[in-house]
């Protein structure tokens, strides 16, 4: 069994597996926080409407045996507590096969968050989390010494997410092989982050180099993630710095975060020991454990066939499962670069009788941009799913979006958990008695603009996005 064995890894899985945990906590407490106003039983999209017109087979979750919003919130609150138990090494300190259950037990619960989530979960990184969290299950212990398959398979994942984002944008928009993405990128991102404005005025011609250092990382790097030392190193390194940049740059939940992870299992001990100064005890790779690590490479290779075809596809898919259990999956993002941003702004008012003179308030969200006053602020890897949302909203009609009138009936109810997602409530909890939506053009401030008026954003009216409604018109 020798060749199994990856004894140069022990540091590796034991970073990698604290790391894991982390984001594991990140994502649960994200649903014990959003997972009542937005999917509850009273959510804009409630589970069990959900549950009563879809299969169990085609998204398999435990809220099908039962679902209500405590046993939800139990779900969350179990996840958030195996999360920490990883964290704190807990999975080391038992038996490999309870270890295995631990994380299990996290891979299960998220998948059943995730399989009922629909529009709220159908972003790439829950499919990468649920897909790097079925391997990790199989990593074993510190009682087991690492199994190499199993890191050549993490750093499969890797290679897709990096090299599938780089073929989609190549196939995507011609801006990225003109090189000027950029120009646009950071101010029509979904959520700009408080360095957002200045990356936006980094000179163009720094913005192209930025692109083709994008175009280098994604498209020639991945392949040298499979090299021997040092080569798989200094290619994960420069993945970590490429997605650091990102981190800087924009909030993308936890997407950049999950992807620097995948990165670590292209390191080996020498190299993290710089770094992680520990001696590895002398461990051993047992007959059952190399059973069960020969089945699951055999099973996730034979999946690969379809996300490896997608790769060299015309048609290439973005963020695709091809099984509900979302064991290997295809990724990719910003394919196309919108040129101009768009939001929409929500607006209550308490006046009986609407008439041009009208006073309108306007609601206030956590991370989207809505006052041009207000600095884009730091969120990620936390993920506002609602904030998301609003920026594919003011792509469409409000009729693509089945959320939305829902969103606005929560609010002519001051409904306190869809409150709570937002920043700012300009009643105080009050029902106003008309809300309405209005379409308006964003872009940054030029410097100057920034000088005289402290303002971060500029914004132009441009139509209504939906006409004020009551309490009464949408019941």
């Amino acid at each position: 069994m020798e060749w199994l064995a990856a004894p140069d890894h022990w540091i590796v899985r034991l970073v990698f597996q604290r790391a894991l945990g982390l984001i594991y906590l990140d994502a649960f407490l994200i649903a014990v926080i959003q997972l009542r106003p937005l999917l509850g039983e009273r959510g804009l999209l409630p589970i069990p409407r959900f549950i009563a017109a879809v299969p169990f087979a085609e998204h398999p979750s435990l809220f099908y045996w039962r679902y209500s919003d405590r046993i939800a919130m139990a779900v969350a609150w179990t996840g958030v507590a195996l999360a920490a138990a990883t964290m704190i090494g807990v999975p080391d300190a038992v038996p490999a096969p309870v270890a295995m259950l631990i994380w299990a037990g996290l891979w299960a619960l998220y998948l059943s968050i995730v399989n009922v989530g629909q529009t709220w979960y159908s972003f790439g990184w829950e499919t990468l989390l649920l897909e790097v969290g079925f391997l990790s299950i199989f990593l074993g212990n510190a009682e087991l010494t690492p199994a190499r398959p199993l890191m050549v398979l993490l750093v499969w994942i890797l290679f897709r997410v990096e090299f599938g984002a780089g073929l989609i944008k190549m196939r995507g928009d011609p801006c990225w092989r003109d090189l000027t993405c950029l120009y646009y990128h950071h101010e029509t991102q979904p959520m700009p982050n408080p360095l957002s404005w200045w990356f936006h005025h980094l000179p163009k011609r720094l913005h192209k180099v930025e692109v083709a250092g994008n175009h280098v990382a994604q498209l020639a790097v991945p392949w040298l993630l499979f090299l021997p030392q040092p080569i798989g190193t200094l290619a994960a390194v420069v993945v970590l710095a490429t997605q650091g940049w990102l981190v800087l740059s924009g909030n993308f939940a936890f997407l950049n975060v999950l992807t620097m992870l995948l990165a670590i299992p292209a390191f080996d001990d020498a190299a993290l020991r710089r770094v992680v100064p520990i001696d590895p005890p002398a461990t051993d790779l047992p007959a059952w454990y190399a059973v069960i690590v020969v089945l699951v490479t055999t099973l996730i290779v034979v999946r690969s066939v379809q996300p490896a075809r997608n790769l060299l596809s015309r048609r290439q898919l973005m963020n695709y499962s091809f099984d509900p259990l979302h064991l290997v999956n295809t990724y990719g993002a910003f394919g196309s670069i919108t040129k101009e941003r768009y939001e929409v702004i929500v607006e209550g008012t308490e006046e009986i009788a609407l008439t041009p003179a009208t006073a309108w308030r306007e609601y206030g969200f956590k991370g989207k941009p809505s006052d041009v006053m207000r600095r884009p602020p730091q969120y990620a890897p936390y993920h506002l799913r609602l904030d998301w949302l609003m920026w594919f909203a003011a792509m469409s009609s409000p009729m693509y979006h089945d959320w939305f009138v829902p969103f606005m009936t929560r609010l002519l109810e001051a409904d306190p958990a869809v409150l709570g997602l937002l920043r700012h409530d300009p009643f105080a909890g009050t029902p106003p008695r008309f809300v309405r939506a209005r379409l308006f053009l964003y872009r940054f401030t030029t410097a100057a603009e920034r000088r005289e008026t402290g303002a971060w954003w500029h914004r132009t009216y441009v139509s209504d996005y939906v006409r004020p409604l009551a309490l009464r018109s949408v019941r």
